[in-house]
């Protein structure tokens, strides 16, 4: 007799409510999912169109002279106009010298460094940047 009266007396929420609730579960998470995408389209899509790499990056100890290759693996053309090496910029003794230089969309920029671009020494390593207006990269390289 006692369960039956243990039985009765629960209480629970009434399926009006509980439908309310899941519907206000659901749009909230719909919400949230939709603000995340949109943000990660924006970021994404940006930087989809301007975007750089080294190919290679050759650095000559002997001669003192650097030759870059630069691949624009985005996709829209890009301009490149600086060069620094372990953060200090020696555009005036490269090829940059001139101006900034387009890399279109999927092409590759070769980019020489003339004889006293830096003092490079065998084997030691060096943080090489091609930057430009819209993107940037950077390596570290080992001199030959």
């Amino acid at each position: 007799m006692k369960t039956n009266i243990m039985l009765k007396s629960r209480k629970g929420i009434s399926p009006i409510l509980a439908t309310l609730l899941l519907i206000v579960i659901a749009v909230a998470a719909i919400v949230v999912t939709y603000a995340w995408i949109m943000v990660y389209m924006r970021s994404s899509g940006h930087q989809a169109g301007a975007r750089i790499k080294f190919d290679s990056v050759i650095i000559d100890s002997t001669n003192d002279n650097i030759t870059i290759y630069v691949r624009n693996w985005g996709t829209e053309d890009v301009y490149v106009d600086k060069v620094y090496i372990n953060g200090y910029d020696v555009t005036v003794a490269t090829t940059l010298s001139g101006g900034a230089k387009l890399i279109p969309a999927g092409e590759t920029l070769t980019i020489t460094g003339t004889k006293h671009v830096y003092d490079f020494e065998q084997g030691k390593t060096y943080k090489v940047k091609v930057a430009g207006p819209e993107t940037s990269y950077e390596d570290s390289v080992v001199a030959q």
